[in-house]
């Protein structure tokens, strides 16, 4: 015990010098605009007329968050801070908790301490940092999603679909997740998603009917509201033709015909996952493409992707995989863990060369790769408790052995599944 927090102590202390002489300090710049704005409206003005004092950015969101944010407005500015960076570590500690405990639980490791380790690594993850410094609302949208898909997405839920609707309309990236309930055939799902969306922005329009005009008539479509696409926190296909600096119409074709192609390969990944009732790896590999064909990613946007790693080091522990294949797997893991936690790509905000261009993608290279290499296991293997999957892990565990299961290399008998597998409604 005293060993163990010895080592927590002493892996949050060098976390801490790391965010002291990494993380860049952005003064809680997207928390201003949220907060700013919903008091330049209770002043009586319209909200998509904000623009923040000594910057050219405003409210980008849909009028249904505004409504969400509105509570904001009787709030000092210390205590909104104080709010969000409390909000934003109470999901992500649960989400954490979600992804480890099971595969910590499946490998014999004392719990708490997995999961001390596991924040600490979380804390020095660039997105995540980024996503609290910025004061922005990621992980509160990664916890809706994942929430329905984890908890309620299952067989008899009447309410599964409704935390994907409301993250959509909050923000409309996560609508992609209709799209995955559609194709694991999860129609009542996902016509619940939709009419939770639809029902949330019929009632910003009507409490606010005029800014529920500008946003989709305007705000929506002024990018320049959003910022530069080319600048280099961009991490989408998107960002990276535009930086190559290509004549019009070619960034836009190039960015078709890429985006096509990762939803093809999505597609068809996402199919093995589905057989295998893999709901994680499903999410994830749903998440990626998200951050890949979005016209805007920028880096903080990258925590959607955070069960990755988690996946990789899963899969590489598990029993039937072979030894080659798990030093491959931990040290990609490891590479794209320390590669997320660089800030690589903010030096090369001005690409001139092929090896600039390179480094300015640096995350959504990994991203790609990652799209591919991902592991997915096998039609009919048995997903993990809550989440992780096993990926055709045969070790037998504490229980397994209490219970008779054989030790060593011996494997045991197939247990009935005890974590969220994915659903197949029969059309």
């Amino acid at each position: 015990m005293v060993r163990r927090i010895a080592i927590v102590a002493a892996l949050a202390a060098t976390v801490a010098w790391f965010l002291s002489v990494a993380a860049a300090r952005h003064g809680f710049f997207d928390l201003s605009v949220y907060w700013g704005a919903v008091n330049y409206r209770v002043d009586g003005h319209e909200i998509y007329d904000f623009v923040r004092p000594g910057a050219e950015y405003g409210f980008t969101y849909p009028p249904f968050a505004a409504l969400v944010m509105a509570p904001m407005a009787v709030l000092s500015w210390p205590a909104a801070i104080v709010v969000s960076v409390v909000a934003t570590v109470v999901v992500s500690a649960v989400i954490l908790y979600r992804l480890v405990d099971p595969l910590a639980r499946r490998e014999g490791w004392t719990r708490w301490f997995a999961f001390a380790v596991a924040a600490c690594l979380a804390a020095a993850y660039e997105p995540m940092r980024e996503t609290v410094n910025f004061g922005q609302v990621n992980m509160l949208l990664v916890g809706l999603v994942l929430g329905d898909l984890l908890v309620l997405v299952k067989p008899g839920r009447r309410l599964a679909g409704i935390g994907i609707g409301l993250a959509t309309a909050v923000k409309l990236t996560p609508a992609i997740f209709v799209l995955y309930l559609l194709a694991t055939r999860r129609y009542r799902a996902a016509a619940v998603a939709v009419a939770t969306a639809t029902g949330a922005t019929v009632l910003a329009a009507v409490v606010t009917p005029d800014e529920t005009r500008v946003f989709w008539t305007d705000a929506l479509l002024n990018t320049d509201r959003i910022g530069n696409t080319a600048f280099v926190s961009n991490q989408s296909i998107q960002g990276a033709v535009t930086r190559l600096g290509l004549p019009v119409p070619w960034p836009t074709l190039l960015w078709g015909l890429l985006a096509v192609a990762v939803l093809a390969v999505w597609f068809r990944r996402l199919r093995v996952a589905v057989a295998a009732g893999d709901e994680l790896t499903g999410y994830t590999l749903t998440a990626i493409v998200a951050c890949l064909v979005s016209p805007i990613t920028w880096v903080h946007h990258l925590v959607w992707i955070l069960p990755a790693v988690p996946l990789l080091v899963g899969t590489a522990l598990a029993r039937s995989t072979g030894r080659r294949r798990r030093w491959w797997l931990l040290g990609f893991a490891a590479c794209g863990y320390a590669l997320l936690c660089s800030r690589l790509v903010w030096p090369y905000d001005d690409p001139v060369g092929p090896l600039e261009q390179l480094g300015s993608d640096a995350y959504l290279l990994f991203c790609l790769v990652l799209l591919f290499v991902l592991p997915v296991p096998a039609a009919g293997s048995v997903a993990g408790s809550e989440g992780i999957a096993d990926h055709g892990d045969v070790r037998p565990n504490r229980d397994r052995v209490a219970a008779g299961g054989a030790v060593g290399d011996e494997p045991v008998p197939p247990v009935e599944p005890v974590g969220p597998r994915v659903p197949v409604e029969r059309p």
